[in-house]
């Protein structure tokens, strides 16, 4: 979670570097960025690459490999297409490790749908769901609707009230996109960590007294969910009806809330940045965020460069001190006929709808791509699995008999992600495991198991219990599934698959 942390609250200085932009050298920015909020067909191309910068001093083999391993990374979408604001589809690859592998996702209102070159089948998420009558189509179409207008809104609010960075600038020039020459409005601005909350507070400030703006969202945030709500409370009488109250209500608590932060927000900053030097260095000097934005004569953006700079504090559990992400992309076509691509589904895919597949599953699907296949496996581990088993709680149904220890066979199997069979007629159990598709068969009532097809000796038979639950020994079980077992720990049993 640290790791993350770090890597994550630097990104908010996109969103001051977007939105700090007042009108500059005759670009009114701050419309033509909640112009580009709106949903348009489209097409485009992305590269996106990162660079880890090691701390100083010596490196672990381990840290050393994951750092080169994430340097070998870069993401290119040779061929993006937005049909409309459900429908997009997007052609590249991923380089990794010094291996391509190409992919083609699609996402339209039936699902989304990744296929990787080399996997037996795409990965899918439904997004035809059960829902209640209030989400039927036409009124889900009108939250969206309503949902993407308000996007923009928030967007032309937040663009209005944040001040220019330091670093911004406006000319006119020809730039080639897409093999073409265009004349185009090339916006250059940066901002470093050092001068983040420098922005924030001003715009704290103009939306604490923007009253009109502020009750103007919180009306259309009304209009849009008030209804469905209504719809969903059994008992709606007993909430307001008076629209006016309601936003007036959310705007002076809204409005004082900010005031409250205003009157101690230098005070606050400086101890934050006092208290927590990992904090004073993300948001320094050497944090920096370069974005370049070219926009043609109906305030579309056509292309874009990023560089982002993030300091980082530097420990054991992270032993680098930067990480660089730089990104470019084009776009034209901007509101033409664009017919997005589709995965392939018909010959079935790896859902992850209802529940996650299991990592065996997940590995086998990518056995034929080699790259993917090595991180999910060594780097990611998806494998791992560790379980703490408390003996004496009846949750777990751990049982002593004969000196052996016992486990319920379809908890022990689940928590493994094992699949069993029950073969009524010969009574016996196939378990197999989810990673190496080994198949272990107990038969209830004997003290011979196979395991691959090799007998093995149990010190106890198999057995069902009289309320219908079928007990294995624990170690034989753990080890036929690749785990191990720990009990140094007394009364508590820890299970780790590596």
């Amino acid at each position: 979670m640290k790791k993350l942390k770090w890597l994550s609250i630097p990104l908010a200085f996109m969103l001051v570097v977007l939105a700090g932009c007042q009108s500059v050298g005759g670009l009114d920015i701050s419309k033509a960025l909640a112009n580009n909020m709106k949903p348009v067909s489209s097409e485009s191309r992305q590269t996106v690459s990162v660079e880890v910068v090691p701390a100083e001093g010596a490196l672990s083999v381990s840290d050393k490999v994951a750092i080169e391993l994430i340097n070998s990374f870069s993401l290119n979408i040779e061929h993006g297409k937005v049909e409309d604001d459900q429908t997009v589809s997007m052609k590249g690859d991923v380089q990794l490790n010094g291996q391509t592998t190409p992919f083609l996702l699609s996402m339209d209102e039936q699902g989304i749908g990744l296929q990787i070159e080399g996997a037996k089948q795409p990965l899918y998420i439904s997004q035809q769901q059960e829902a209640p009558d209030i989400l039927a189509t036409d009124n889900l179409d009108a939250i969206n609707q309503g949902s993407q207008e308000m996007a923009v809104k928030v967007g032309e609010f937040i663009y209005k009230h944040f001040p220019n960075p330091p670093v911004i600038s406006v000319e006119q020039g020809e730039t080639e996109v897409n093999g073409e020459k265009l004349k185009l409005t090339h916006l250059h601005t940066e901002i470093r960590g050092d001068e983040f909350f420098d922005l924030v507070k001003p715009f704290l400030a103009n939306a604490a007294k923007d009253e009109q703006g502020l009750k103007a969202l919180i009306e259309g945030y009304y209009d849009l969910f008030v209804p469905y709500v209504l719809m969903l409370e059994e008992n709606s009488s007993a909430l307001p009806d008076d629209k006016q109250a309601i936003v007036d209500n959310i705007y002076t608590e809204l409005k004082k809330g900010l005031e409250e932060i205003l009157a101690s927000y230098d005070a606050e900053i400086q101890k934050m940045l006092g208290d927590d030097p990992d904090v004073a260095t993300i948001f320094g000097k050497d944090t920096v965020l370069k974005l370049d934005l070219y926009f043609d004569g109906q305030l579309n953006v056509r292309k874009q460069t990023m560089d982002l700079n993030i300091a980082l504090p530097s420990s054991e559990d992270l032993p680098i001190s930067a990480v660089k992400v730089h990104s470019d992309s084009e776009v034209w076509n901007i509101g033409g006929a664009v017919k997005a691509d589709k995965v392939d589904t018909s010959n079935g895919v790896l859902d992850f709808t209802a529940a996650d597949p299991t990592p065996g599953q997940v590995l086998r699907n990518f056995e034929g791509v080699a790259p993917l296949y090595q991180f999910l496996d060594e780097t990611m581990n998806i494998g791992y699995k560790m379980t703490s088993i408390d003996t004496d709680s009846d949750y777990y149904g751990v049982i002593k008999k004969e000196g052996t220890t016992y486990i319920p066979l379809r908890f022990f199997a689940d928590e493994l992600d094992a699949d069993i069979k029950w073969m009524q007629d010969s009574s016996q159990f196939v378990v197999t495991d989810d990673i190496t598709g080994k198949e272990i068969v107990l038969k209830v009532g004997s003290s011979e198991a196979l395991v691959d097809g090799t007998p093995v000796q149990l010190k106890h038979p198999v057995f069902i219990d009289t309320n219908g639950s079928s007990y294995v020994p624990l170690r034989f079980m753990a080890e036929a599934l690749g785990a191990e077992l720990d009990t140094e720990i007394e009364g508590w049993i820890m299970l780790t698959r590596e």
